[in-house]
C-alpha cells in the first residue's frame, strides 16, 4: 500500500547560512539622499554665515577719508533699499592723490618766486597783486576739484549688490550696479613699486549682468576686500537655500 503524505508530519528544512557571513536586513531610507545632502550643505553655509557676521563685526573700520571702510555708519545713497545695509565703502588709496597735491604745492610756490624776480620791474604793483590773487584762486579751485572727485568717486558693497558711483567731472555722474548673485569671478591686480609699498591695487569683478565688468580701482588692501566679498557671497547662497532672496 503506497505511503499517504501527511502534511502535519512534513517539516521544512531550515536554510543553512554559510559560515562567516552575517545577513542583515536592509533598513528603509527615512530621507532621500538628495535631501540629506541639501540639509548638510545648508548647515555648513549657515555656520559660515555666522562667522561672516562675527568677522565683519570684528573687522569694522571707519574713517572719513579711508580708502576702505567696513560697515560705515550713517552711509546712505540714492537708490538704497529700505533694509539694505552698506558693508563696504571703497575709494582710491590716498597716496593716489600725490600727483595733484605736488602740483598744487608747485603752483602755490610759483607766485612767490615770480614776485621776488619782478619786485623792481616796470610791472605795476597793483597789477602784480591782482595777478597773484587770481593765480591762487585758480590753484585752490584746481585742488578742491581734484579732492571732490577723489572723495565722491566711490564703490559701495551692500548685503545685496555692488554699486559703482563715478564722477568723471563735477557736473557728470555715472552710477551702475549689479546683484551679488550675478558675480562670476573676482581678480586682484597689483603691480609696481608704489602699489607694493602702500598695499593697494585693483579688484576686477566679472558679472553676468548688463555691465559685464566692475572695477574697484586702486583701493587699499584689495585681498581683504575680496575676502569680505566671498563672505557676502556665502551669505547670499544661504539666503537662496532658505528662500529669503529679495
Amino acid at each position: 500500500m503506497p505511503d499517504i503524505f501527511d502534511a502535519s508530519k512534513s517539516k521544512e528544512k531550515p536554510i543553512k547560512k554559510p559560515a562567516g557571513i552575517v545577513m542583515k536586513e536592509a533598513k528603509p531610507k527615512t530621507k532621500p539622499e538628495k535631501a540629506a545632502k541639501l540639509e548638510l550643505k545648508e548647515a555648513e553655509v549657515k555656520k559660515k554665515r555666522q562667522s561672516v557676521a562675527e568677522v565683519l563685526k570684528r573687522e569694522r573700520t571707519t574713517g572719513l577719508f579711508a580708502s576702505v571702510s567696513v560697515r560705515p555708519p550713517k552711509i546712505k545713497f540714492d537708490t538704497q533699499e529700505k533694509d539694505e545695509e552698506v558693508i563696504l565703502l571703497l575709494r582710491k588709496h590716498p597716496i593716489t592723490n600725490f600727483g595733484w597735491i605736488f602740483l598744487t604745492l608747485v603752483f602755490a610756490g610759483a607766485p612767490l618766486l615770480v614776485f621776488n624776480i619782478f619786485t623792481e620791474s616796470f610791472i605795476p604793483q597793483r597789477f602784480m597783486m591782482v595777478s597773484i590773487l587770481a593765480w591762487y584762486t585758480v590753484t585752490i579751485s584746481f585742488a578742491f576739484e581734484k579732492f571732490l572727485l577723489w572723495f565722491f568717486t566711490v564703490s559701495i558693497v551692500t548685503d545685496e549688490r555692488i554699486v559703482d558711483v563715478d564722477y568723471p567731472t563735477l557736473l557728470y555722474r555715472r552710477i551702475s550696479d549689479t546683484k551679488l548673485d550675478k558675480i562670476q569671478d573676482k581678480t586682484v591686480a597689483m603691480g609696481g613699486l608704489f602699489q607694493s609699498i602702500f598695499n593697494y591695487g585693483d579688484v576686477i569683478i566679472q558679472t553676468a549682468g548688463e555691465q559685464p565688468e566692475f572695477e574697484f580701482a586702486k583701493i587699499s588692501n584689495p585681498e581683504r576686500v575680496v575676502k569680505i566679498l566671498n563672505m557676502l557671497l556665502l551669505e547670499e547662497e544661504q539666503e537662496v537655500l532658505e528662500g529669503r532672496v529679495r
